[in-house]
């Protein structure tokens, strides 16, 4: 396919010049419309350096398969008004599934990123029986009500933290173990006929800021996830990056020196002091009683108080680990984000710029996830719906990957 002279096209958007080529070239042409609708035929062919009658072609086929639709004719330009064109809402579906020590969370997406239904489980420590229940209930539920057209069903996702059952937490049952053992793929694929993709909670919220947050603005960049534990995940170049062990982006393992000990001397993991849980625990040693995210909005002045010493203290630590982000991994941006509600995370930013120098041009910027509490769950819906619609985001490890378990053996 001929590419038109003097074009500079993006470096993720460049189709090859073979004639066997043409699933590329049409993954390209849906890449850029994805990300830069609404858009025209002529505006496609500038970005991708494709010949109109390239563009022509392919756009016919795209239209004709249903996966964009011409949304409306731009005015106000000199000539015949351009059709500008879309990706089409109901094109595909998705089912995305978020589950974590504290809750359960399960998304019904359509093509664009619009959460058609949501059920939410705010419970600790859900078992894998309750879980396969309660997911079976939601889609069962999603597809009897006709929220989604199931002969259009990309797939369903499933973000969960890895070693689930394994990572001691305070009020931990001992029965959680059972994650450890059950392979929850297997359950998910004898549940559905459908495609079951399975990523990393950290890793599926960076996926769905890439897809449908700040990814528009920033193609490299670290996110944290504020969750009943931390994690974080690494998007560079436009696509998550796992690392060889599946490991990027464990911020929960940094160590932090004790700014209480002088000496320095007291080392612990940033995940032991820095989450949801540490923060319920930390208010409940001073007897304010939260158990869950909302409860954190509704405090009285004393609870407001508490949780701002608390923010501060871990802004210290927030700041050490942006710097070290910055050094190592060098991203356009650190975001953060996870189930801490928003303006909390405001608050928590600020302080943390507090500890970082404003004219140091080699450190990341800072900001707050433009995702809310859904991130995970929406990156779970993003893994089915990159594939289906041949995004750069999209990645076939997902349709075998599963949760890592056994974490003894990292330290054999």
């Amino acid at each position: 396919m001929n590419q038109t002279l003097g074009a500079r096209p993006s470096p993720d958007l460049t189709g090859a010049n073979v004639e066997d080529a043409g699933e590329h070239n049409r993954a390209v042409v849906l890449r850029c419309i994805h990300r830069q609708a609404p858009i025209s035929r002529a505006e496609i062919a500038r970005r991708t350096g494709f010949t109109k009658p390239a563009i022509a072609r392919i756009v016919d086929r795209l239209l004709d398969e249903g996966l964009i639709m011409e949304a409306r004719r731009r005015h106000g330009l000199r000539g015949q008004p351009a059709i500008e064109l879309e990706i089409n809402p109901d094109a595909c579906f998705a089912i995305g599934i978020n589950i974590d020590r504290d809750h359960l969370t399960i998304l019904a997406v359509d093509a664009v990123g619009n959460v058609r239904a949501r059920v939410h489980h705010e419970k600790r420590f859900i078992l894998p029986a309750e879980f396969l229940q309660l997911t079976s209930d939601a889609i069962s539920h999603f597809q009897r009500s006709r929220l989604i057209d199931d002969a259009r069903l990309a797939g369903i996702g499933l973000a969960m933290p890895d070693w689930l059952g394994e990572i001691s937490l305070l009020g931990k049952p001992e029965a959680y173990q059972e994650w450890t053992a059950f392979d929850v793929r297997a359950a998910l694929e004898n549940l559905t006929q459908h495609p079951v993709f399975i990523e990393n909670e950290a890793n599926a919220a960076a996926l769905a800021e890439l897809d449908y947050g700040l990814g528009a603005e920033s193609s490299s960049f670290f996110y944290i996830a504020i969750n009943a534990c931390p994690g974080g995940g690494l998007v560079l170049d436009g696509n998550g990056h796992r690392g060889a062990m599946g490991l990027s982006g464990e911020i929960g393992w940094l160590p932090i020196a004790d700014g209480r000990d002088e000496k320095a001397h007291k080392v612990q993991l940033l995940g032991e002091i820095f989450s949801l849980f540490s923060l319920y625990d930390f208010l409940a040693r001073h007897d304010v009683e939260v158990s869950v995210p909302h409860d954190l909005l509704t405090l009285d002045a004393h609870g407001r108080r508490l949780v701002s010493q608390w923010l501060k203290e871990m802004s210290a630590h927030l700041a050490v680990a942006v710097k070290h982000i910055g050094l190592i991994v060098d991203p356009d941006a650190v975001l953060v984000g996870g189930r801490l509600p928003i303006r909390i995370v405001d608050e928590l930013l600020r302080y943390v710029h507090e500890h970082l120098d404003a004219e140091d041009t080699s450190l990341p910027s800072l900001h707050r996830a433009s995702l809310g509490e859904d991130a995970s769950a929406m990156g779970a819906a993003a893994m089915p719906m990159a594939a289906a619609l041949m995004l750069a985001s999209a990645d076939v490890a997902q349709r075998a990957r599963s949760p890592l378990k056994n974490m003894d053996r990292l330290n054999s």
